[in-house]
């Protein structure tokens, strides 16, 4: 898997964005969101998907994280493929597609060429509680600003043979309660220690 392309844009429009990495230029079919994420000219990185075919590889770029996540999403339900998907995400912002199936606003969806009710339908009843998780987990996740120094504490008292639940519920009382100066895992696992 091509997990992103980082190198002199080479060529760019609507459809597509030559990336010139190495030496070798790699064409990257994008969405119009996408397209206009990114400078006329100059170095970028566009995270990317690979899908396979009979007869191709093509290439899929997209400018943030939440639209390519989308994109998988879009292309696992039965119906969508990765053209399919890449009209969706070049009609509406990402957001603007999760909010829609997150509210069963279908509609919406239906309004994007080649989308019909039933598909349209099948992407708000597939998706809408994936979307849902994600996103409390991505909200949950940014809440936390300490959320690497937590994990790094968590697991190193997980392998001093703590159990996880309790470790957890002690790291986060120290982290909500700020009475820890210049916090960093190794005073957060020193203090966790004299609590648990």
């Amino acid at each position: 898997m091509i997990a992103y392309i980082e190198g002199q844009i080479s060529e760019k429009n609507p459809a597509y964005i030559i990336i010139d990495c190495g030496g070798i230029g790699y064409m990257i079919n994008v969405s119009l969101y996408t397209h206009s994420q990114v400078p006329d000219k100059g170095n970028i990185k566009l995270l990317t998907h690979l899908t396979f075919k009979d007869d191709s590889f093509v290439l899929y770029g997209f400018a943030a994280e939440n639209e390519k996540e989308l994109f998988k999403n879009l292309i696992s339900v039965s119906g969508v493929g990765p053209n399919t998907a890449r009209i969706i995400l070049s009609s509406y912002a990402p957001d603007e597609i999760n909010k829609a199936i997150i509210e069963n606003n279908s509609e919406l969806l239906q309004s994007v060429k080649g989308i019909g009710n039933k598909t349209a339908q099948r992407i708000v009843v597939d998706l809408k509680d994936r979307i849902k998780k994600e996103i409390f987990a991505k909200n949950e996740f940014l809440t936390s600003t300490d959320n690497t120094i937590r994990n790094e504490a968590l697991s190193a008292l997980v392998m001093l043979g703590f159990a996880k639940n309790p470790v957890e519920k002690v790291l986060d009382k120290l982290i909500s309660s700020c009475e820890i100066q210049n916090l960093s895992a190794e005073v957060l696992v020193k203090e966790a220690l004299k609590k648990l």
